[in-house]
């Protein structure tokens, strides 16, 4: 965070020619932690009309491309000198994972095997607990924690997004979206 905020300074000093007040500061960093919260429940609100209508598959596709277009957002921020940047890509960010965590738990438990069922849809679950320590993880110090590189750890989601963006369009479709909501008995069977 304290990078973040002194990147945020910087901008402001050199755009500007004023420092900016702490308290205008603690502002600016407390709007860009919560404007994921936001994005996530934006996300959260539409998953539900975009997996009705588009499929949880292409909604997943769809998600990933708005989590790369963040995280260069994030990433392309320093580079630009714009803490603006930031805002949006932690806005988007929030508004993939909203739709992720609906449309991921859905659309996995829907393709998997009854046996595998249960299993499957817990793994939501441990790999949300997998991400959180491995950012922890890459925060530290001695990675990717410093001031050189606090604009690559928050593009670091974008990896993961671009793996499943390759990834996914080679599954299936889920089974109740094809029969429910396009007719197609053939390709949910």
């Amino acid at each position: 965070s304290q990078y973040i905020q002194k990147f945020i300074n910087e901008t402001w000093l050199e755009r500007y020619g004023s420092v900016l007040h702490q308290e205008t500061l603690t502002l600016l960093w407390s709007f860009i932690v919560s404007i994921y919260c936001a994005g996530g429940m934006t996300g959260c609100l539409c998953s539900g009309y975009l997996t009705a209508k588009y499929g949880k598959k292409k909604c997943l596709l769809f998600s990933d491309v708005v989590l790369i277009i963040a995280t260069l957002n994030t990433g392309f921020s320093r580079r630009a000198k714009s803490f603006e940047m930031i805002l949006i890509g932690r806005f988007l960010e929030g508004i993939s994972a909203g739709i992720n965590m609906n449309a991921h738990v859905q659309y996995a438990g829907e393709i998997s095997p009854k046996k595998l069922r249960g299993f499957v849809n817990v793994t939501s679950s441990v790999f949300l607990a997998l991400g959180k320590a491995v950012a922890r993880i890459l925060g530290l110090r001695d990675l990717l924690g410093t001031e050189d590189t606090w604009n690559v750890l928050l593009s670091f989601s974008g990896l993961v997004a671009l793996i499943q963006l390759l990834f996914l369009p080679f599954f299936p479709e889920s089974p109740p979206y094809l029969l429910l909501q396009k007719g197609d008995k053939a390709g949910c069977l």
